[in-house]
């Protein structure tokens, strides 16, 4: 972290120790923010633009492939323009009524182009309704509109893909300067603070104390003595002067760094800075990692602070459920022969049942019996459990190809389509397992507050096998808890992916 502060502070000419200094942003360094934040805005029309042509290119394309393919001739070339140009403009003016364009600055990959495919289906639902009333949808097919929708999903998420892989290494190495802020508060909390953001292209101009010196103590009287000596500090007596030193910086936003004792001060420091056009925060120097994952709420007529949150909304378990049903049941009807030969073969390798169930912690910690083929010779269960090593002599002859291929975990569909599982999800563990990893790691019981999955964000990055150290339980959740906190439905898709095409899925499997 502090490698990290001072580089900061080499990027703004500010100390390592102190605040910045009454000449630390110059004309120079303000002209240097103007031109950043004017950079960043031409970037994001250039995205919106990049975005406009991609879609409308793969709204044509598509039509005309389609037309070709299927009705054996070529199509006027004039005869999708319209339509493709207005699928295009739909698309841009929805993006920018939703405000997508500006979020790649603060939403991570995932959530910015899960946004972009919705979006897609609103632009969708509009232009459908659009050539209804225009009523030039005789001759546009069902079949074109699906295929231009699925060709727009893809241009879309391919140019967001592109543009933030291109901006937010940019933002976070402070190329590209996406908001310019005045703090104010001790000198230590400011540079904290600044550290902290400044991946997010947030940039300090320009920090001050309080508009009055507040002794706590004398060593912390000492120190603001000598900061004042140095000069490095702006010490200012009433709020109007603060006031005035402000405006001409033209920020974005004035944030207000102060402990529990200075609240009342900083209240009123934020009645006096409201005359200013600037957004005014206030950020609790003591509950600032807090702060970092928690949500201001509206809670039926008061405000709430809202630590933590269910995971999933109701609409999202909704659609997760869905989607879990769907591919259970088609998994189970496709894979049916296979399934059948698999239980035959365990038959003859080796004598016991074909499934074996075993009790392992579902949602919300509750217990669930999940059915597994049977690959070893030993029925352990509950507290009489012991984890399979690599060359373990209880795995049968077949028992070592099932599980090296995860075949074993395919009777888990079955769990799937009666609820207790998903086809996503962190792995459940054996109770015993629980039991001693759930009094080493604070958050361990967390990876339960959504169902088990067949496959995982942790298994697809190799974190699966053996747990035999701390570390190792630690690593797999994280990932399990990053899982949980960034879940999608694109998310879902892309783990099931990985699960069959990755060669980290395979690691540790024996």
């Amino acid at each position: 972290m502090w490698l990290n502060a001072m580089n900061y502070a080499s990027f703004t000419n500010l100390p390592a120790s102190t605040k910045l200094p009454a000449h630390s942003v110059g004309d120079g360094a303000a002209t240097s923010a103007r031109v950043g934040r004017g950079r960043l805005t031409a970037l994001l029309v250039e995205m919106a633009a990049t975005e406009f042509l991609f879609v409308a290119i793969a709204a044509y394309l598509a039509a005309v492939i389609h037309h070709h393919l299927i009705l054996q001739q070529s199509p006027d070339p004039v005869r999708y323009i319209g339509e493709s140009l207005l699928i295009s403009t739909l698309q841009f003016l929805v993006s920018v009524g939703l405000g997508q364009y500006s979020r790649i600055l603060t939403q991570p990959r995932h959530l910015f182009l899960w946004n972009g495919a919705r979006s897609v289906f609103l632009v969708f639902s509009i232009f459908i309704s659009t050539i209804f009333l225009l009523k030039i949808s005789a001759d546009y097919s069902r079949a074109t509109v699906m295929v231009q929708a699925v060709s727009v999903v893809l241009a879309v998420l391919c140019a967001r893909t592109l543009w933030f892989a291109l901006l937010r290494p940019a933002i976070a190495a402070g190329l590209i300067g996406a908001r310019r802020v005045i703090l104010i508060g001790d000198p230590a909390d400011c540079m904290r603070f600044s550290a902290r953001v400044m991946a997010s292209g947030i940039r300090t101009i320009r920090s001050f104390d309080f508009p009055a010196v507040r002794t706590r103590s004398s060593a912390a009287a000492s120190r603001r003595a000598a900061q004042v000596r140095r000069g490095a500090t702006h010490v200012l007596r009433d709020a109007s002067q603060l006031v005035a030193h402000c405006r001409p910086l033209r920020a974005d936003d004035i944030i207000i760094l102060t402990s529990h004792q200075d609240t009342p001060a900083a209240l009123a420091l934020a009645g006096a800075l409201s005359d200013l056009p600037v957004d005014v925060h206030f950020v609790p120097v003591e509950s600032i990692d807090l702060m970092a994952t928690s949500r201001i709420n509206q809670f039926g007529n008061t405000v709430t602070m809202r630590i933590f949150q269910s995971p999933l909304t109701p609409l999202h378990r909704a659609i997760k459920r869905a989607f879990d049903v769907f591919v259970a049941i088609a998994g189970l009807i496709l894979l049916s022969p296979f399934l059948v030969i698999v239980s035959i073969a365990i038959k003859l390798d080796s004598r016991g049942p074909v499934l074996f169930r075993q009790t392992r912690h579902g949602y919300n910690n509750e217990p669930i019996r999940v059915l597994k083929f049977r690959t070893m010779t030993v029925m352990e269960d509950g507290n009489d459990f012991k984890a399979v090593t690599r060359h373990d002599p209880r795995v049968t002859r077949l028992g070592h190809l099932l599980r090296r291929s995860n075949i074993d975990e395919l009777p888990q569909l079955f769990n799937v389509l009666v609820g207790s599982m998903s086809i996503v999800g962190p792995r459940p563990h054996a109770t015993a397992h629980n039991e001693v990893f759930v009094h080493l790691i604070a958050s361990f019981s967390r990876r339960h507050s959504v169902k088990p999955g067949i496959t995982g964000w942790a298994q697809v990055n190799g974190y699966r096998g053996q747990t035999d150290t701390l570390e190792k339980m630690q690593r797999r959740v994280e990932h399990d808890l990053f899982y949980i906190e960034n879940w999608s439905l694109l998310l879902d898709l892309k783990i099931m992916l990985m699960t069959v095409f990755s060669r980290r899925v395979y690691y540790n499997a024996y």
